[in-house]
């Protein structure tokens, strides 16, 4: 019943190692987009909104 030996530095560091390429990642997908494509997203957005608030119904009680 032997057990493999591991080295507890190593083994941190490469824990380190793969938990920051995942943060990155995500950084990447989050804040890597070139200033068009934000641009096209706010303006798809502002649409969409507008477009919601049009078919809002007035609330005729108060008069």
């Amino acid at each position: 019943m032997a057990a493999d030996i591991v080295n507890l530095r190593q083994f941190r560091k490469a824990k380190a190692r793969t938990e920051k390429e995942a943060t990155a990642e995500q950084n990447r997908i989050s804040f890597g987009r070139t200033k068009a494509e934000k641009s096209l997203t706010h303006r798809l957005n502002e649409k969409a909104i507008q477009t919601h608030e049009q078919g809002r119904l007035e609330d005729t009680k108060g008069e």
